[in-house]
């Protein structure tokens, strides 16, 4: 395993990281605590030591499971967490991909970490963000100066934002990333769904000052190569809200990218996290991992041979061209557009004219 320093910091991550949303959320699946705690070991044996966690995730259950795993070893890892739901007043707000209501107030930010520091039975936060912060968040000066002051008496040692929960505030990112300089940003990249992802991503490597947590690093599972066109989620599976197009669409893109792992000491799904790691400013990224095979692969991309050159062209090709298939155009949330100022998508059809964003029309998949 390979690690790498968020920027201005002295904080170290491992380049695969651990979301562990699949093990307490229960949209990946059924864990109970001893086989959530087996598979948190299991990473950290891996090299492992980025693990990344929220509040609202089992409400209050990924704090607990990450607080008892490494209780003993506490120095050994990175928690990166995420606050700003109100859970506490809203437990049975979710339904589906609903929203839970954010609360920015500053005695109540102060409050949730307080609580989550000690689910996790620790001292200090090491990376925390917003979670999945919205326009009016952004200029709120309450929350980030909150922030400030919890890294200032010691527990946060640095802060940053979350976007989402599905693909898109483009202007949300690129504010957090000019105006808060936050030494953490976390949003949605992948191959197969670069916009607006890899926008944020180059404004960081142009600033210096942002590193980039990459979470829905395989597209909520096409880039691990598993799915067929008779594949079915389960009814509590946050897939299944996907429209069947995309898993016919991106099965055919999936022929496009053969060439990248077959032929290679490479997975596809090993391949798609070597793409996002091609960027310095990508810290860590952190795939739904909820079985030990797939982490064992996961983990194993860190000390892959890196993708060349050659290698990253073709897939920018790939990308123009939306891998050679025809769909309907995404719908993104959040800010996508500002005083005439548009970044569209990074592919364009013939009928959408050259320059100009297409008009939205189908909704992005859904992270955490």
């Amino acid at each position: 395993m390979k690690y790498r320093t968020y920027p201005g910091t002295d904080i170290s991550t491992s380049e695969v990281g651990f979301g562990v949303w699949t093990l307490a959320a229960g949209w990946w699946g059924d864990f109970t605590d001893d086989e959530a705690i087996a598979l948190l070991h299991r990473a950290y044996d891996l090299g492992i030591t980025l693990f990344d966690t929220a509040d609202t995730y089992g409400n209050g259950r990924a704090d607990e499971l990450v607080g008892r795993a490494f209780a003993d070893r506490r120095d050994k890892v990175t928690i990166s967490s995420k606050v700003g739901y109100d859970f506490y007043n809203h437990p049975d707000a979710r339904r589906g991909q609903q929203e839970i209501p954010h609360n920015p107030d500053p005695a109540f930010l102060r409050e949730a970490v307080e609580k989550q520091l000690r689910r996790l039975g620790t001292d200090t936060i090491d990376v925390l963000a917003f979670h999945n912060v919205k326009e009016d968040h952004v200029p709120d000066d309450g929350i980030w100066d909150t922030f400030q002051r919890l890294q200032d008496e010691g527990k946060v040692r640095s802060w940053g934002g979350a976007l989402g929960p599905s693909n898109g505030y483009l202007f949300e990112g690129m504010d957090l990333i000019r105006q808060r300089r936050v030494k953490s940003l976390q949003l949605i990249n992948n191959i197969l769904e670069p916009f607006p992802g890899q926008n944020l991503t180059e404004e960081a490597e142009r600033t210096g000052w942002t590193g980039i947590q990459v979470r829905v690093t395989h597209s909520s599972g096409m880039l691990e190569g598993k799915y067929t066109e008779d594949t079915e989620f389960a009814k509590n599976d946050h897939r299944r809200h996907r429209p069947r197009s995309w898993l016919v669409n991106g099965l055919k893109k999936l022929e496009s990218l053969r060439w990248l792992h077959e032929g290679r000491d490479m997975t596809l799904g090993q391949a798609a996290l070597k793409w996002l790691l091609a960027s310095p400013v990508v810290v860590t990224t952190l795939p739904n991992i909820y079985n030990v095979e797939q982490l064992e692969e996961f983990a194993a991309a860190s000390d892959l041979p890196d993708l060349s050159a050659d290698d990253l062209a073709r897939i920018a090709e790939l990308q123009r061209t939306n891998f050679g298939v025809h769909e309907d155009h995404m719908r993104y949330k959040g800010t996508m557009e500002r005083d005439g100022e548009a970044i569209g998508p990074m592919y364009r059809y013939p009928e959408d004219g050259f320059p100009g964003a297409p008009a939205p029309e189908l909704e992005t998949a859904a992270a955490d």
